[in-house]
Order: C-alpha cells, then sequence, then structure tokens
C-alpha cells in the first residue's frame, strides 16, 4: 500500500496530511477564515502568503503525528488545477522541490478528483458505478463514476456554484463569510416554505431544459427583491431565521430533485454527496429521505473531509500511484481544467 505526502492550498485552506492507501495517518488544515471574512470573501493575494507562512508548519505537523518521517513516503502529492493560480503554486513548487530532494515521484492532483475520493475515507461504497453530486463554492456538478479514473459529467452550473450562491446571499442579508455555515446558522429554527422562490431550471437553445443542470442567478435576484419589498415595509428587523431557511430550502430542493432524477435515469443505484456545501444538513437530510423513498443507496463525504482538505489529495494520489501514474517534474498550474482531462496531469511532457 503506498504512503503519500499529500499538499492542497487551492484557494483558502491550506493543508498537509500522509495518507496510506485509504487510511488518513495524520492530518492538518490551516483555515483562513477569518482573515477573508473582513473582505466578504477570498482575497487571492493574501490566500497565497498565508499558504506560504502555513505550509511548513503543516509539513512538520502531519509527519510529527504520523511518525513518518518525508524519506519514509512512497511520493509527494499536491493539487495543480483547477483553483487561484498564486495558490496552486505554494504547492505545486513545495511538492515538487519536496520530491526532487527526497528522491520520490510527484503526482500533481485534479482538485474535483480528490473531492471524488474524499467518499472512498468514509462507509464503503456498493459495487459498481455511481452518481456524484459535487458541491462546494466553486463548483457544483453531477458526475458518472465508473471508476477512479473513468469519469463522465452529466449535469453542471451554468452560472455560479451553489457555493457561491450561499456566499452571496448570506452577504445579502448581513450574515458575514463563509455563507454556508452563516445560513445554515441563521436558518435553525426557521420556516423554509414561508417564501415561495423560484427554483432555476436552464433552456435549451432547441426548446426546453436540461434534465440535469442548475442555475442559481435567479434565485440569488428573487432573494434580492424579497429583501428589498420586505425593507419598503417600513422599519423592523428582516425575518433572517425564514428567508435563510427558505433559500436553503430552495437550494437543496434543486440539488436533490435533479440529483436524483439524473440517478434513476442512468440507472445508478448509488448517490454520493461530495464538497464543502455537502456538510449542510439540510441537503443531508433531504437527500437520504429522498433517496429512501426512490430506492436508491447514499453516501456523504465524512464532515471532516467535506471543505477543501488534503487527505481527499492523498487518497486520489494513492489510486493513481498504484496505477503506475507519476507527473512530468515540471508540470504547472491551470486555473481551469475539466474533470475529465484530469488524466492529462500524469503526461510525458507535461501539459503546461
Amino acid at each position: 500500500m503506498p504512503t503519500v505526502l499529500a499538499l492542497e492550498t487551492s484557494c483558502d485552506e491550506s493543508a498537509a496530511a500522509i495518507v496510506r492507501d485509504r487510511v488518513v495517518l495524520a492530518s492538518a488544515v490551516a483555515s483562513q477564515v477569518e482573515e477573508h471574512a473582513r473582505w466578504g470573501g477570498v482575497v487571492p493575494e493574501i490566500a497565497s502568503r498565508r499558504h506560504v507562512e502555513a505550509l511548513p508548519q503543516l509539513i512538520e505537523q502531519v509527519c510529527r503525528d504520523s511518525g513518518l518521517a518525508l524519506s519514509e513516503v512512497d511520493a509527494v502529492a499536491a493539487t495543480v488545477a483547477p483553483g487561484l493560480v498564486g495558490a496552486l503554486l505554494v504547492a505545486s513548487v513545495t511538492g515538487r522541490t519536496l520530491a526532487r530532494l527526497h528522491g520520490k515521484p510527484f503526482l500533481g492532483v485534479h482538485h474535483l478528483e480528490g473531492h471524488l475520493a474524499s467518499v472512498r475515507l468514509g462507509e464503503p461504497l456498493p459495487p459498481g458505478p455511481h452518481l456524484v453530486l459535487l458541491v462546494s463554492g466553486g463548483h457544483t456538478e453531477l458526475v458518472r463514476v465508473e471508476a477512479p479514473e473513468a469519469v463522465l459529467r452529466l449535469g453542471r452550473s451554468h452560472d455560479d456554484a451553489a457555493g457561491e450562491a450561499f456566499d452571496k446571499v448570506a452577504r445579502l442579508l448581513g450574515l458575514g463569510y463563509p455563507g454556508g455555515p452563516a445560513i445554515q446558522a441563521a436558518a435553525s429554527g426557521g420556516d423554509g416554505q414561508r417564501f415561495r422562490l423560484p427554483r432555476g431550471r436552464v433552456s435549451r437553445p432547441e426548446g426546453g431544459f436540461h434534465p440535469y443542470d442548475f442555475s442559481f442567478s435567479g434565485l440569488k435576484t428573487a432573494m434580492l427583491r424579497l429583501v428589498r419589498s420586505l425593507e419598503a415595509e417600513g422599519p423592523g428587523p428582516l425575518p433572517l431565521a425564514d428567508l435563510a431557511a427558505s433559500f436553503e430550502q430552495a437550494v437543496a430542493d434543486v440539488l436533490v430533485e435533479r440529483s436524483c432524477r439524473c440517478a434513476r435515469d442512468q440507472g445508478l443505484g448509488t448517490l454520493v454527496l461530495v464538497g464543502g456545501v455537502a456538510a449542510n444538513q439540510r441537503l443531508r437530510t433531504l437527500l437520504a429521505d429522498r433517496c429512501r423513498r426512490d430506492g436508491l443507496q447514499w453516501r456523504v463525504a465524512p464532515l471532516a473531509y467535506c471543505t477543501d482538505n488534503a487527505a481527499m489529495v492523498g487518497v486520489a494520489a494513492c489510486e493513481r500511484l498504484a496505477r503506475g501514474c507519476r507527473s512530468a517534474g515540471e508540470l504547472g498550474v491551470a486555473a481551469r481544467l475539466p474533470l475529465e482531462q484530469a488524466g492529462c496531469l500524469y503526461d510525458t511532457p507535461a501539459p503546461f
């Protein structure tokens, strides 16, 4: 079983982990949430600087916690796409440098492939292909997974990802950043049915709608108009709990309905939930209930590995390493790279 030191700095979480196959020997994350909250969102330059400061200490910590020296791991891995270029470079350069110093293979990992692998840190998956609902700050996608290296995207968001919608609506409601936890806290005890909000659909040029795609721009606009209408009614506090709960309900309804429809249409018996928004309790509850009604098995990534972390990167790297994959030493980073092209990260010469 290969042992991998994995690094993750694609956005605003600095993380390191040592993983052996699907067992996390050590994992550490340094969050920048409080600093970016001052600006209402991630500031790329600040994120990059904080990664440079945090990553060496995180690597030392996971080596200490696991009882392993860097010379004892079989490979070094780092997220190289997609993400903020300056942030990605911190883990990439660090990982490639450590790999060369210790004579180890380097693996550049696709961030979304890491999220797909995160579910394998929890309860075992049933055999056969499955459908993954990947919902995070930057991505909302439905992915058919035949095998770790064989994936097909069946649905996506045409504008903001679900996590971005949470952030923007939380800012509108004055709830702070990050939006997901803020809205979940505000929605506690609220009535999710009080305000009827749109469940956005995406039109096809030839007519009809994309059955598995998402759009949250209309929902954000509806929330803005609703808040302005309530404010115009006169002084007094906004019904924040009901507003937050109604928004949260609308997002969860859309994600659950289209995911389960996609799984049924594709003949897939298992639906998997991963990504930062997978931590949302309303979404988890609605999805579990709907899967039971529809006769689908369902799995969700462990809560500790829903948001960005290096353990999921390590699992994806272990699987690639076991199949003989290696990345070229000169591999760079990319802000955008479709999940279906993740295999190019192991080409020689490097694709970028």
